[in-house]
């Protein structure tokens, strides 16, 4: 496990406490509809960190009232199931995200002692290249907006990985981890996803993401349904909120990855950027007289 906090020093753990700003007065209201920013306090922030073997049972369970509370609820075509909320048993979490035979790790982040978000991720090779797949990534409501996306998506950052991804059907996840693993969506490389996707989702030990089908223009340059970098995932959750959510990135930006139909997710796949050397890093030592 590793935890992070400042100021205290551990032999085997590490804190991190950050600071967020706090509302004393009600935020200013959206003038496009987009729902307030939370006016909870944000006093202090702990990013945890642990390898997959590490996961308790009652951590499992956290997470599972947290996603069950958080994630959403299914739609219409999801059958006997509409208009209930999407649910994850903590045996389930195991299961799915954790896999024996894999390297998978979770990381969460607790605001003033209490579970905010957490994150689920899985890693594998495929042609000597190695990936690290954001699996699951859920925050409270209660502090969107806050940064807690992007916080725990840098605790997944590893030096000597090659490629990240992700399927999400909410474009906040996308842009959270856009900016994380790479520098924002504007960045994004569709040729790359294009030629990557299938020898990389191939390659995983995660069913889920094994089993998508890939759909849009970046894989069929025939499509002209408005798909762009998409998956068929057969996940019938409710998209009214990511699609609300979807206007207001457009108002602000230019989104890459097309549209968003039922049963599908958005599909995103970054190569890492290597910081090259700097001249005086990289110049042979003076020889000594």
């Amino acid at each position: 496990m590793k935890t992070f906090q400042s100021g205290l020093r551990p032999k085997t753990v590490k804190f991190c406490k950050q600071l967020d700003e706090q509302y004393i007065e009600s935020p200013p209201p959206q003038s496009n509809g987009r729902p307030r920013r939370s006016r909870l306090k944000m006093e202090k922030q702990v990013f945890e960190k642990y390898d997959g073997e590490h996961v308790t049972e009652n951590m499992l369970q956290e997470a599972a009232v947290l996603f069950s509370e958080n994630y959403g609820v299914w739609g219409e075509r999801a059958t006997n199931k509409s208009g209930s909320r999407v649910r994850l048993s903590k045996d389930r979490l195991r299961s799915q995200y954790l896999l024996d035979n894999a390297m998978c790790f979770y990381v969460r982040v607790t605001v003033n002692g209490q579970l905010a978000g957490n994150a689920f991720a899985c890693r594998w090779t495929v042609n000597n290249k190695s990936v690290l797949w954001v699996t699951q990534l859920v925050v409270s409501r209660d502090y969107r907006e806050r940064g807690l996306a992007k916080g725990l998506l840098n605790q997944l950052k590893q030096n000597d990985v090659d490629i990240y991804g992700l399927m999400s059907s909410h474009p906040a996840a996308c842009l959270a981890a856009a900016k994380s693993f790479r520098d924002s969506i504007a960045t994004v490389q569709l040729g790359f996803i294009s030629r990557h996707a299938e020898e990389v989702m191939k390659a995983s030990p995660i069913s889920y993401i094994k089993n998508s089908k890939l759909c849009g223009s970046a894989f069929d340059p025939s499509d002209t349904s408005g798909l762009v970098s998409s998956v068929d995932s057969g996940f019938f959750v409710d998209h009214n909120e990511p699609l609300e959510a979807l206007a207001w990135v457009r108002e602000e930006m230019k989104w890459p990855l097309g549209e968003l139909f039922d049963g599908h997710e958005f599909l995103l796949i970054l190569e890492t950027r290597r910081r090259s050397r700097s001249r005086s890093t990289s110049r042979p030592p003076l020889a000594k007289s």
